[in-house]
């Protein structure tokens, strides 16, 4: 079920062409950039968006502006885990790696307990909370590990929303989710329910 549902998704998304991504993207960023988790957190690490996700480029650009410190994952396909790395420019701090995915140049690793947000992507979400990934698991044991105490808010857009995905022991559901169209908290004020004013 869970490849079929990546393959609709993937579908979706390809469908929807880069232009509207970007437009919902910005009308997902300007809900997140209102979020009091966004506001008060310090540190903050983010996916660096391919051309199909939620794009966080205009969250990477605002939070600098707005004094914050910027994580990027570094994954280290050897130990299949992520490594969080600080990152000051989207030019000089990033390059593709091993599988064409964005991430950071060379830095030192950020204690996990530092962070206070991480913006996770997914090719989809549920109303509950529950993520589908690229079947890697890499954000699921990121997120996982004992002395991660931030807030993990999924970024997407509304149309890779769907009712249920499946869940298994080892997926970690978000605590928060963007999109373009509203906030919805799954550890606060119940279970899928939308924030106020949303």
């Amino acid at each position: 079920m869970k490849k079929e549902l990546r393959n609709t998704l993937r579908r979706i998304m390809a469908d929807l062409g880069a232009a509207e991504i970007h437009t919902r993207s910005n009308r997902a960023a300007q809900l997140f950039l209102e979020l009091p988790e966004y506001r008060s957190a310090e540190i903050m690490m983010t996916y660096l968006s391919l051309p199909l996700e939620a794009d966080t480029t205009s969250i990477v650009l605002r939070a600098w502006r707005d004094g914050k410190r910027v994580l990027a994952p570094l994954v280290s396909w050897e130990s299949r885990q992520m490594i969080p790395i600080e990152i000051n420019s989207l030019d000089e701090d990033v390059a593709l790696g091993p599988q064409g995915i964005r991430q950071p140049i060379q830095g030192e690793p950020i204690p996990i307990e530092l962070i206070d947000l991480v913006i996770v992507p997914g090719l989809g979400f549920d109303v509950i909370g529950n993520r589908l990934g690229r079947g890697r698991g890499f954000y699921d044991r990121f997120l996982a590990q004992r002395a991660f105490r931030g807030v993990p808010c999924g970024l997407a857009l509304e149309s890779q929303v769907v009712s249920t995905i499946p869940a298994g022991p080892m997926d970690v559901p978000m605590a928060l989710l963007v999109t373009d169209e509203q906030v919805r908290r799954f550890r606060e004020g119940g279970a899928g329910t939308p924030a106020a004013g949303r």
